[in-house]
């Protein structure tokens, strides 16, 4: 029984990864693409990790899968964000249907700067400002 419940999560990540495949290939630009493929990257790695759990059961395994899951969580959606941010600063073009661009006009390229309307025109982000204090 236990096979078989391991066996369902597994077939069920791996339909989670292979939706996000097809979403790599059929997504018209690449903040679509990014947006398919980490969203399914997670819950589909989730979801094969639990399963490789209930197979072992095992104290250590749970540990270790536990902490892949964690580092994943972790570092796909602040990977797709800064490649996201690097995209749209250099300028990769938006899907001719998108109807809304929440970043059009508030991001300046020679300061790299990102200004935020909603909170008053004098709040701003820099993007490299733990670069360019510390200087790494």
């Amino acid at each position: 029984m236990i096979d078989l419940i391991s066996i369902l999560f597994l077939i069920a990540g791996v339909i989670f990864i292979l939706v996000g495949a097809f979403g790599m290939i059929r997504m018209p630009d690449l903040f679509l693409r990014m947006s398919a493929s980490t969203k399914t990257t997670i819950i589909g790695s989730g979801l094969m990790l639990i399963g490789v759990i209930i197979f072992f059961g095992d104290v250590g395994v749970t540990g270790r899968a536990l902490a892949i899951f964690v580092f994943t969580l972790a570092t796909a959606p602040v990977s797709a964000h800064m490649i996201g941010r690097a995209a749209f600063s250099d300028g990769v073009s938006l899907w001719k249907g998108t109807k809304v661009n929440d970043l059009q006009g508030q991001y300046d390229d020679t300061t790299g700067t990102l200004s935020s309307g909603r909170f008053g025109e004098s709040d701003t982000w820099k993007t490299t400002s733990f670069i360019d204090d510390h200087g790494v």
